[in-house]
């Protein structure tokens, strides 16, 4: 079972302010949000009015996505953050918290996405790698595309050798902690919502049911 998801979030003109709110801002050393880490060696966007239009853009485009409501059934999620990365930055092997501080509440850290700013021709490293066991999967997308994936896999940008890495992040937490069980749910789903149009009426029922009920098992309570 395919535990991440690749999909088109922004469109050209969603990119270009970004990357113009980028262009103006100010920002920090990444390791504001996480000062023991030495492997993280990159630069987030400084609070303030720019970090939160970025957010709120890139937020809105996600809650309006189906690919990734299908696939992350969310409850909570992170503003987004730019965040970007200059020749010799990089973020070595890491894993994410399991819970994160939002405001007054705090969520369980189910899964994380990236979304890519930058041409991918315009910078070299940078690479997000994801390690599962001795396979190490690499993604460095196309501008305006993201990648979901469990936030409890270990995980690494590549070195930044020429050009600029600017992407953004974010974290979720799912109505279903567990990957293989989220991803059975979510996969279910997204068949019925394809194949409606190919199967009976009866048929596309009694895939919700089950998709449904499985939801029910292995789902949080409201």
């Amino acid at each position: 079972m395919n535990m991440y998801r690749l999909f088109e979030l922004l469109n050209a003109d969603q990119v270009a302010r970004l990357r113009a709110l980028a262009h103006g801002a100010a920002w920090v050393d990444g390791r504001i949000s996480n000062p023991t880490n030495t492997g993280k060696r990159n630069e987030q966007i400084k609070d303030g009015a720019a970090r939160e239009e970025s957010g709120t853009i890139i937020a809105k485009a996600l809650g309006a996505n189906p690919t990734f409501n299908d696939f992350a059934l969310p409850v909570a999620v992170a503003l987004p953050l730019l965040s970007r990365y200059s020749p010799g930055m990089g973020y070595a092997l890491h894993g994410d918290n399991a819970y994160l501080p939002l405001g007054k509440v705090t969520i369980r850290n189910d899964l994380a996405c990236t979304i890519f700013l930058a041409d991918p021709a315009s910078y070299d490293g940078g690479a997000l790698v994801i390690h599962s066991g001795d396979v190490r999967a690499s993604f460095k997308l196309p501008a305006g595309h993201a990648i979901l994936y469990p936030a409890n896999t270990p995980h690494e940008v590549e070195a930044v050798t020429r050009g600029e890495r600017l992407a953004a992040f974010t974290f979720i937490q799912s109505r279903i902690a567990d990957p293989a069980h989220r991803a059975s749910v979510s996969e279910l789903g997204i068949i019925a919502r394809d194949e409606r149009e190919h199967v009976s009426p009866a048929v596309h029922a009694r895939l919700l049911v089950v998709q449904q009920n499985l939801l029910r098992e292995w789902g949080d309570a409201p």
